[in-house]
């Protein structure tokens, strides 16, 4: 075990916990399960030896630890759930549950990679290069993925964003990436 191995451990924890747990509420939709899986990400990332990489790299490391898990869970069978309990529901808000019912199935209806990479990219914030390291992809195989996912989102939630803001749907890339 080389030296700083618990501080690295300790040091990617504090810098990706938050990305993971949205990254992982997001593809799980509950947040007690995402908690549960964001421990045993950082759980794994201590058991296991650091790679030499720089931050980027221990990032992609980090998430492509993420995505496994949760694809492992997954594959479990263990059921995903596709919107909150009635009872926890805002009765309010109707148009925001809608909403945000609408965009959960929209996530769903993605190919898996491709709504792994739209949330890496939306919800983590990774950068391309780290989304390929993170999914095996090439960089060119993430931009070209993250961009059919934007415009089969952009469809599916067109009606149910136009009623709700009168305009259509628009995504907007991180600068220098789109």
């Amino acid at each position: 075990m080389r030296a700083g191995f618990v501080s690295d451990a300790d040091t990617l924890f504090t810098q990706h916990r938050q990305g993971v747990f949205r990254y992982l509420c997001r593809i799980v939709g509950q947040a007690e399960t995402a908690h549960e899986l964001t421990q045993e990400v950082f759980l794994r990332v201590a058991r296991s030896p650091v790679p030499d990489a720089d931050p980027a790299g221990h990032r992609a490391w980090v998430f492509k630890i993420a995505r496994n898990l949760v694809i492992n869970h997954q594959r479990d069978g263990r059921r995903r759930i596709v919107t909150e309990p009635i009872e926890r529901r805002d009765v309010a808000a109707p148009a925001v549950q809608e909403l945000a019912a609408a965009i959960r199935q929209a996530l769903d209806a993605l190919n898996d990679v491709d709504r792994d990479v739209f949330l890496l990219r939306e919800s983590a914030g990774l950068g391309y290069a780290e989304i390929a390291a993170a999914c095996d992809l090439t960089v060119e195989a993430v931009r070209a993925r993250l961009h059919r996912a934007r415009q089969d989102l952009r469809a599916a939630l067109d009606g149910p964003v136009r009623v709700r803001r009168g305009r259509p749907v628009s995504f907007h890339g991180r600068q220098g990436e789109d």
